[in-house]
């Protein structure tokens, strides 16, 4: 009926430079063993999403889906929100109230299969004038042999009508700002990237094995996305590392704007599983991080839900293991176990986020470093929901060392709200000191610093950089505030000397035409940031996680986001007003808030 029907209140804000998306499934959402709401989802964990500054949501699991431990990934309707968690109109609440708060909202869209079942999917069902044309390519073509799903024929007209008309009804109804699509790499090939190990010859991305029917519409669905939303955020799932995935459909690519950056999270759970401390290697990391297309965007994460499900474990569990049990309570001393892995939790975080691509994703709870893994009520664990779900106490109680973790996890966001480090295309890597286990790099308008040697501290360590002047500690992973030990002194002045010959890079100190000295204590890292002549007044934005409680950090003052219900819809120079307060997406225009700032 019209009189249930949810009315969209504030407008979607607009697209940030460097998306830090925070990636979701509403039904785990809640702390009691049970499916959780999309309403208990907005009401309750929105807002820590919004005080972590993170600036978009991307949400698991949507469609329907009759298998829940499927994770959302055998979908059987395409039109229908997932029943499990509410109503289509309680997912619209969702979404209002995410961008109520500043949040943009992707949706994980799954078009690169569909579940095998007939009686609720679409399996069997006819598209043509006979029997043998369906939604899905016939025969052993049809088939994933590792999903038990079914593949689409995307040579089928009626297949793309289906699958584009799909797109443009979740975000016309619903006001999703983008999509994440899963499976891109099954989509490309017609080997599905099964067994396959990409080298990067072009001959394995452009030959026969190339599936040009998925290609070609996934170059236009991209076009179709942006030309409805000019702002959207389209990610795609690739572990192939496809040429131009990620180049605007215009240029002749397939019109992605992000890639997820899939090697990093391997390369730190092979780390973590098989190698010591001292065996790490800095060149190593550094590689991982920086090994992408420098033309096409990518989203860097150091865990997602892939690295929490059964059978594996969070990072925080990997690293600290059942001393997570009895060990986090902050009214004893920390032991090795979980020293060492507060510190490089948090250290895996921020240099991925760091040096690992052109913007940040974090899967739901391990910003705090939620214990354990995932499991969804199956059979095999009698139906059990307690490893499907979010222990939000965790963090909440004062004297567990979680609140560290989420702390630092809010500083790292706030730091790239303040300084816009991860949209800037300035990346040198100056030192990769193997024996001291030390990575330098220089990313925008800060310089960091990763000591990554157990045990060793480095005082007047040297450190080079771009511009001379005067630098100071922007963020302290040693910090007491973070759970560290405060070796770090904020206060302190690092003036720098030039470095070789003027003009003549060689001659330079790691190729770095300046350099300052500091203090680096183990299993720490620091970002600095030069102090300008005449220092203005921070712009506001972000959690205010320096100034008070810790003196010598800049101040960045906490300020809310202002309900917009009176938005314009704008389009080159036409505006169109909203009038009654509401929101509609039409295919011409970008709504905008109209708090000019709020990114």
């Amino acid at each position: 009926p019209t009189s249930e029907r949810y009315v969209f209140k504030h407008p979607p804000p607009r697209g940030p430079d460097a998306p830090r998306i925070y990636e979701a499934h509403v039904g785990m959402s809640g702390e009691k063993p049970e499916v959780s709401t999309y309403r208990e989802f907005a009401d309750n964990v929105l807002p820590r999403v919004k005080a972590n500054n993170y600036n978009t949501v991307q949400l698991m699991a949507i469609k329907e889906h009759s298998y829940y431990a499927s994770f959302g990934y055998h979908v059987t309707n395409f039109f229908a929100a997932s029943s499990r968690s509410g109503t289509p109109e309680d997912l619209k609440y969702l979404v209002d109230k995410a961008h109520s708060l500043g949040l943009r909202v992707l949706m994980d869209v799954v078009h690169s299969h569909a579940s095998s079942n007939m009686t609720d999917g679409l399996n069997g069902y006819d598209v043509g004038q006979n029997t043998q044309e369906s939604y899905f390519h016939t025969g052993e073509r049809g088939y994933h042999k590792l999903w038990d799903s079914r593949l689409f024929n995307y040579a089928n007209w009626e297949v793309l009508r289906f699958l584009l008309s799909n797109l443009r009804y979740w975000m016309d109804e619903f006001m999703f700002d983008g999509f994440r699509f899963d499976g891109v790499t099954s989509m490309l090939y017609n080997h599905h990237g099964i067994n396959m190990s990409f080298s990067g010859d072009y001959k394995e991305y452009f030959g026969l094995d190339t599936d040009v029917d998925a290609v070609v519409y996934m170059m236009l669905a991209n076009h179709l996305m942006h030309k409805l939303l000019p702002e959207a955020t389209i990610v795609a799932e690739d572990v192939s590392g496809m040429p131009v995935l990620c180049r605007s459909v215009d240029e002749g690519g397939v019109g992605f704007d992000y890639r997820l950056a899939m090697a990093i999270p391997d390369r730190w759970i092979d780390y973590l599983k098989n190698k010591d401390d001292l065996e790490w290697s800095m060149s190593g990391i550094a590689h991982t991080l920086t090994n992408r297309r420098y033309t096409e965007k990518c989203i860097a994460y150091a865990e997602s839900h892939d690295q929490s499900i059964v059978g594996d474990k969070t990072m925080a569990f990997l690293l600290m293991d059942k001393e997570m049990y009895t060990g986090m309570s902050d009214l004893q001393p920390a032991s090795p176990t979980i020293d060492r892995g507060i510190a490089l939790q948090k250290m895996i975080h921020f240099i991925t986020m760091a040096l690992g691509g052109d913007g940040y994703l974090n899967f739901m709870g391990n910003e705090f470093g939620h214990p354990e893994w995932i499991d969804f009520p199956r059979e095999g664990n009698n139906w059990s929901y307690d490893k499907c779900r979010r222990q939000w106490s965790l963090v909440d109680i004062d004297h567990l060392r979680y609140k560290y973790m989420n702390a630092f996890d809010q500083a790292m966001n706030a730091l790239d709200d303040k300084f816009s480090f991860l949209s800037s295309s300035k990346q040198i890597v100056s030192d990769m000191n193997e024996e001291k286990k030390v990575i330098v790099f220089e990313r925008g308008d800060l310089v960091f610093v990763f000591n990554f040697h157990p045990n060793k501290t480095y005082d007047g360590y040297k450190v080079g950089c771009d511009l001379p002047g005067k630098y100071k500690v922007a963020l302290d992973s040693d910090a007491l505030m973070f759970g560290g030990h405060g070796r770090v002194a904020h206060d302190s002045d690092h003036f720098t000397s030039p470095e070789g010959i003027p003009g003549v890079p060689e001659t330079n100190f790691n190729n770095r035409p300046n350099s300052f000295k500091i203090l680096s204590p183990p299993r720490t890292c620091v970002a600095y940031y030069r102090v300008e002549e005449k220092a203005e007044k921070p712009k506001d934005g972000g959690a205010a996680f320096w100034g008070k409680t810790a003196p010598g950090y800049i101040d960045v003052e906490a300020t809310g986001v202002k309900d917009a219900t009176d938005g314009e819809a704008t389009s080159g120079s036409e505006k169109v007003s909203t009038g009654d307060g509401s929101v509609k997406r039409g295919i011409n225009f970008v709504f905008r808030s109209p708090d000019k700032d709020n990114k």
